[in-house]
């Protein structure tokens, strides 16, 4: 796969960090997701140098829906990123889900705006997935908190989007539900890689909703591979629950959950 090295790289730059020579030899990519807030510093040859997250609620089906905290995320986070790197960041790219409407996206942009970057591109997720993917023909599905957006590809170029609800978010409203735990324990539930089996046996329609969602949107398009970004996708066997559900063969990267924010870093340059 294309991006594997990067991706890898991405997951080190959480912890590790990669000198820089100056602010101008630094991009950033501000992903505003509904489980999580990622930025992303790259250098000039795309080489992930350092990276931030935290886990909020201040984004909604891919809606701001906490102007000033979403603020607050971002601006705690590109500090942590400056006092890493020793450099000021001034400029980043941002992603919205396909078919985002304008002033949504605009919304986005003033938050980003407001914490002292210009932004230099508004690109939608599967698009900027695809930035690390590299797919020519087939279909990158991001599985986000509150979405399932979807791009397919032909010939390297975007011929389709669509975006619909069933997310993340509603894997943890079932094991809610069928736990009797709040939201937030039903979060830390599904991250937890040991549990993972008994997570996926509880939430299978879920996922299967997802998939019907794809399946719906590639009938007659001719798709021969389907790739799944987003963390949601961290969950084993994801994958095969796709194929078996839309008949195409699913795969998914290692550390799916930041192919988006490093697509989106990619599209800064």
């Amino acid at each position: 796969m294309k991006g594997e090295r990067l991706l890898n790289a991405a997951a080190l730059s959480l912890t590790e960090t990669r000198p820089v020579s100056s602010s101008d030899d630094v991009y950033l990519g501000v992903d505003l997701g509904t489980a999580s807030i990622v930025l992303t510093a790259l250098d000039r040859e795309k080489r992930p140098v350092a990276s931030e997250m935290e886990y909020a609620s201040v984004i909604r089906d891919g809606l701001v829906v906490d102007y000033y905290g979403t603020m607050a995320i971002v601006k705690r986070l590109k500090k942590r990123l400056e006092d890493r790197l020793g450099a000021n960041l001034t400029r980043a790219a941002i992603a919205v889900p396909p078919g985002t409407n304008p002033a949504d996206a605009g919304t986005h942009r003033y938050v980003v705006e407001a914490c002292n970057l210009d932004v230099t591109r508004i690109v939608d997720e599967p698009t900027a997935a695809n930035e690390v993917l590299g797919v020519k023909d087939g279909v990158v599905v991001d599985i986000g908190g509150g979405t399932t957006g979807l791009t397919v590809f032909k010939n390297g170029e975007a011929v389709y989007t669509a975006d619909e609800p069933t997310g993340g978010t509603h894997i943890s409203l079932v094991l809610m539900g069928g736990r009797h735990i709040t939201f937030e324990e039903a979060e830390r539930l599904k991250r937890d890689p040991a549990m993972t089996r008994e997570v996926m046996g509880q939430v299978k329609p879920v996922i299967q909703k997802m998939a019907s969602i794809v399946k719906h949107h590639i009938s007659g398009r001719n798709v021969d591979n389907i790739w799944l970004v987003g963390g949601t996708c961290l969950l084993t066997g994801i994958e095969d629950l796709f194929s078996d559900e839309i008949g195409v063969p699913a795969s998914k990267p290692a550390h799916p959950h930041l192919v988006t924010p490093l697509g989106i870093a990619m599209s800064c340059l």
